[in-house]
Order: C-alpha cells, then sequence, then structure tokens
C-alpha cells in the first residue's frame, strides 16, 4: 500500500472502490426483475416508512410523484415511467391525495416491502462480502471516516 500525501487523489481512489461495489448491484437486481432505476425509486419510498420490531410494514407516509421525481433527480414524466413499472409488478400502488385531488400519492405494497427486505439483505451480505479483504480495524476506521465525510 502507498503512503498517502497531498498529492494523492481521494476523490478518485474512492470513486474506484465504489464503482468495484457497484458493479456486483446490477447483477444483484436481475433476478427481481428490477432495473437500478426502479431500485433508486423503491429505496426513495422505502426511505420514508416506518420500520418496527417485526420489520417493514407497507403504508405509512407516502410520496407524491413529483416529490419523488425531484428526490431521484429525474423528469417528472421519467418517474412516471418508472412507478408505472413497480406497479406493474406489484411493488407500489397510486392513490389520490385527499388534500389535492391533482396530486398522485405512491406507496409501498407488502410485496414491495418483502421484495425491498429481500434485496436489502443480499447487498449487505455482498457489501460485507466485499469489505471482508479489510481488516476489523480497517472496516471500523472506514466506517468512522464515512460517517465523518457524510455529516
Amino acid at each position: 500500500m502507498h503512503p498517502v500525501d497531498d498529492s494523492t487523489d481521494l476523490g478518485a481512489l474512492f470513486h474506484a472502490a465504489f464503482r468495484g461495489l457497484r458493479r456486483t448491484w446490477s447483477e444483484q437486481l436481475a433476478p427481481w426483475e428490477l432495473t437500478p432505476h426502479q431500485w433508486r425509486a423503491l429505496l426513495t419510498l422505502m426511505g420514508r416508512r416506518p420500520f418496527d420490531a417485526t420489520g417493514l410494514e407497507p403504508g405509512g407516509d407516502s410520496m407524491r410523484l413529483k416529490d419523488l421525481a425531484q428526490r431521484l433527480r429525474i423528469a417528472p414524466r421519467s418517474a412516471t415511467e418508472v412507478v408505472d413499472q413497480l406497479e406493474t409488478k406489484g411493488l407500489v400502488q397510486r392513490d389520490s391525495d385527499p388534500t389535492d385531488r391533482r396530486a398522485t400519492l405512491i406507496t409501498t405494497t407488502a410485496p414491495g416491502c418483502e421484495l425491498f427486505a429481500a434485496i436489502t439483505a443480499q447487498r449487505r451480505d455482498k457489501s460485507s462480502e466485499y469489505f471482508a479483504r479489510l481488516s476489523a480495524h480497517d472496516r471500523t476506521e472506514l466506517a468512522r471516516i464515512l460517517e465523518q465525510l457524510g455529516e
């Protein structure tokens, strides 16, 4: 391992490490017939779901379609296409917003929650496998540094 000095491009090193981890993500989604865009939408929706001691529950907070598009940084038309695909698979449902009849609310269904839990568990396992090449001390230190950078 090379010593880190001021000339080391930490951004490039971080990006290379992230690419190594991300490489397997599309492959992991294939058995569930999900695209990375569909996964990101489901992940964004599930980020608003309540968790309890037994796991994930459907329902809870819904998200307006326009807010989903904004969070995903895509055009509303593109978000509509992604939600159409997820709805066809039974992973989300659309409802009218009771406060604004023009708006549509998106909610994750029970099958959507189950799929989210399964994919999340597999991704955690693959992530653990990826980082297993580091010592326990290095993993702890990396977690500390990433938390600090994420603040």
